[in-house]
């Protein structure tokens, strides 16, 4: 806590929050699969303050169905700084888990690799509050808006400024404007901090309950 004011008590607007994407090189961390790009931009207020982007190095080839699905191949990666390299300056960019909230599209994922990756480092990982952008759409979209809320169908819902492609830095752009678009949403709830927006869930009589996707 900072000047006696919780993150979780600050407004949405005045919050900074850190919208990430990881592509990887499998499903699940292990010592043959890793991170192999992270995108990350820094938003408050509805504006983008800084962002974040690099290529890394996992030490193994790439299986053919992420190059397939992903685009990026070994070719891509053969000079790409390794995750020791990496981490340092991406917890830095990251900021004070007092102040800073971590965004992310499916964020069980994300979290599982950063996480192994500060293991990996030797690097603490700071007890960021995440908020996961698919948990919210289920809660703020019924199913008559979207059929899902995989990040393809939020950034056609929402007109997002950027298409998601499986590259990291353009889909954590486009869930930056889903998470704008989401926001929105909770206005209409009278959802205004941080706090607020972790407990949301939709009241019964609004729409039809979501299945899970």
């Amino acid at each position: 806590m900072k000047n006696g004011i919780s993150v979780e008590s600050k407004t949405l607007f005045e919050t900074t929050f850190v919208v990430l994407d990881l592509e990887t090189s499998g499903g699940q961390p292990s010592t043959t699969v890793g991170i192999t790009e992270i995108g990350a931009v820094k938003v408050q207020g509805g504006e983008v303050i800084e962002e974040f982007r690099t290529f890394i190095n996992p030490g193994h080839l790439l299986p053919e169905f992420i190059t397939s699905l992903t685009g990026i191949n070994d070719s891509m990666l053969a000079e790409a700084p390794s995750i020791h390299e990496v981490f340092p300056d991406f917890l830095h960019f990251l900021g004070d888990p007092l102040t800073t909230v971590l965004v992310a599209h499916n964020s069980p994922f994300d979290m599982g690799f950063l996480k192994s990756a500060a293991i990996t480092t030797e690097n603490d990982w700071p007890e960021f509050l995440v908020i996961d952008t698919v948990r919210l759409a289920r809660q703020v979209l019924s199913y008559e808006e979207v059929p899902n809320c995989k990040l393809g169908t939020l950034a056609q819902f929402f007109n997002t400024t950027v298409e998601p492609n499986h590259r990291a830095l353009d889909d954590a752009r486009a869930t930056v404007d889903v998470l704008h678009g989401l926001f929105d949403r909770l206005g209409s709830h009278g959802v205004t901090t941080v706090k607020e927006t972790m407990k949301f869930k939709r009241p019964k009589s609004a729409g039809t309950k979501r299945p899970i996707d």
